[in-house]
């Protein structure tokens, strides 16, 4: 959501801006611009991509050495140029790009315009621009740290000014900053790899800090401008994570990759000979595992999918009640203070604002938290008590696909570890280990029903809603199937646990409905073949998603596919794959934008 890139060194600073840039796509967008100092401020931006940016530039080129770049996803004033980002005072001296969003802007605004102050966007980043303007200091940072004084709300900002040549002042609250140390060069971005192409080092910024950039130099100050310490971090992938390597979109490769992130995620953490997992991140003594009398997981879309499904495997492993919340409600409720509470918070990104606010929420009612995100260094890795990076690699396409399937089998490590101190037997930890070794084969054979699946989209690309249906712990499966389709084709499509279809959802089907049904061999296998043959009575299009051994429906169903066989516990990394490609080719065939879906955001950094 949003993306910010700054550099600051020897080179012509606007190319390094629109690399930087053209790497941010994948977070959503729907403007973009840069300013670039030279004598003064000189500013090019537009409503639409990075590409007609390009062209705007080569027409109109600005050149200097010093500079910011933004890709602006729209929440206050529609997506035009007047208000993409950067923005600027009335004077045009300094330029300033901000994700985020300032809650209080309104007040300010009507107080700056009292005071003389010309606004000529809808946005709420332009008041940051004229407090910065009327604030006193000497210097930039002073008068940037004077402005956030008046400020509520989130921000990850950017700002240069013609008066302190040479100088980028950044600051973040709530929305995620950081800097790319090179040689002899500087940049600023919002996420990692838009500064990968120069830099492996980069330093996280902390909420309240304040850095200043120069090409001799960095220094993090506090709100009090005095200098602070941060660790100097290496990014552990490469370039080659973040490119297409042949595939057509993002969202393909990611889905093909997850035998490899799957073994990633597994990688070291296992302990055959013990039956149990080692997960030394977690911060987790015997004693304090003792304790626990209930778990809390916060989570938001796909993540909160991965949750009700940890849910079953946590209390299935470690026989410890589960909840699962939307991390954008609970953060409202009152929370009660529980003695022997887990909360695990849930985020690919580790910057999800609902999530790192519900954590906080958590931490302040009393509970240990640990979260479980993808990306080293985010801000609910560094807030978290401790907990288990995914090891994903980065994740490009925005509807989640390789994250997802990591998040289940980190809650399977999870519960594997939780059940062997609670009362799990060294020989059922055994079995789980191998089964979880198994587990990265099972997931390439699943990739196998490609084909099938596409030739199946062929049938299905017209449909304008879709039913999925699933019990156990393949409900939360239905629920992320339904999700992928509506995210990347805009088809209308409801996840429901199979036997509340007849609650309600039975009066939509006919033949034009298309029914996805998650049937793999388990208790209730008996119980959904009775659900899908209501499905057939009222003429609805049967898909089965069922495993290998698991006998032939072909008399109920019009299409069915079959994933290996596996334990029930682990069956949703291996249902969901052709759930993902059915989403993706349909997609394809509709000629949406799969990377980059309508209206939608990667790193969701707002409420």
């Amino acid at each position: 959501m949003c993306g910010i890139v700054g550099y600051v060194g020897p080179r012509e600073a606007t190319p390094v801006l629109v690399e930087g840039l053209s790497r941010l796509e994948y977070r959503g967008y729907d403007s973009a611009g840069v300013a670039v100092l030279n004598g003064g401020v000189q500013t090019r931006k537009l409503a639409g991509r990075i590409t007609r940016l390009r062209g705007l530039l080569a027409e109109a080129p600005v050149h200097g050495s010093c500079g910011i770049g933004h890709t602006r996803w729209a929440t206050h004033g529609a997506p035009t140029e007047r208000n993409a980002h950067p923005h600027s005072d009335c004077g045009g001296t300094l330029a300033l790009v901000h994700n985020g969003i300032i809650e209080n802007a309104d007040v300010l605004r009507t107080r700056l315009e009292r005071a003389g102050h010309r606004f000529v966007t809808e946005t709420d980043t332009e008041t940051l621009a004229h407090l910065i303007e009327e604030s006193a200091g000497e210097t930039l940072e002073e008068r940037v740290i004077a402005a956030l004084d008046h400020v509520e709300g989130t921000y990850g900002i950017a700002v240069v000014s013609q008066t302190d040549p040479g100088k980028i002042v950044v600051a973040r609250r709530g929305s995620p900053v950081l800097l790319g140390v090179g040689d002899g060069e500087f940049l600023v971005a919002s996420d990692a790899s838009a500064v990968l192409a120069h830099t492996r080092s980069v330093v996280y910024l902390n909420d309240g800090d304040v850095a200043v950039v120069t090409r001799a130099g960095y220094r993090v100050l506090d709100r009090h401008a005095q200098e602070q310490d941060r660790a100097v971090d290496d990014i552990e992938w490469d370039l080659d994570a973040i490119a297409l390597g042949g595939y057509p979109h993002f969202m393909l490769k990611e889905i093909c990759e997850q035998a490899e992130t799957v073994r990633s995620t597994l990688r070291g953490r296992l302990l055959a000979g013990e039956g149990t997992a080692r997960l030394n991140g977690l911060n987790l003594t015997p004693a304090q595992c003792s304790r626990i009398r209930r778990i809390v997981i916060v989570a938001c879309g796909t993540s909160w999918h991965a949750g009700l499904v940890g849910r079953h495997i946590l209390e299935e492993l470690s026989e410890i009640p589960v909840s699962v919340e939307y991390a954008s409600e609970y953060r409202y409720r009152r929370e009660l203070r529980i003695p022997g509470t887990l909360t695990i918070a849930i985020s690919q990104s580790g910057e999800t604002a609902d999530t790192l606010e519900a954590l906080r929420a958590a931490k302040a009612a009393g509970s240990t938290v640990i979260g479980l995100v993808n990306v080293v260094g985010s801000t609910i890795a560094r807030e978290a008590d401790g907990g288990i990076y995914l090891h994903a690699g980065p994740e490009i396409g925005v509807a989640s696909t390789k994250a997802f399937t990591a998040q289940v089998v980190a809650l399977l490590l999870l519960g594997l570890w939780l059940g062997r101190q609670r009362g799990l037997s060294v020989d059922e930890g055994r079995v789980m280990v191998t089964e979880l070794l198994g587990l990265p084969d099972l997931v390439a054979r699943a990739l196998q029903v490609e084909s099938q699946v596409r030739a199946l989209a062929e049938r299905h690309a017209d449909a304008r809603n879709a039913l999925y249906l699933g019990r156990g712990v393949n409900f939360p499966v239905a629920l992320e199937g339904a999700l992928k389709l509506k995210e990347i084709s805009y088809i209308h499509a409801e996840g429901y646990p199979a036997a509340e279809m007849k609650h309600g959802p039975i009066a939509l089907i006919d033949e034009n409905m298309p029914v996805v049904c998650l049937a793999p061999k388990d208790s209730v296998y008996p119980k959904v073949v009775s659900n899908m043959q209501e499905v057939k009575a009222r003429g609805g299009r049967i898909i089965a998603i069922t495993s290998e051994g698991n006998g032939d429906l072909g008399r109920l169903v019009d299409h069915q596919i079959a994933v290996p066989a596996s334990s029930p516990l682990l069956a949703p990394v291996l249902t969901v794959i052709p759930l993902q490609l059915l989403a993706y080719h349909i997609a394809v065939l509709r000629g949406c934008d799969v990377d980059r879906p309508r209206n939608l955001a990667k790193s969701v950094t707002v409420e």
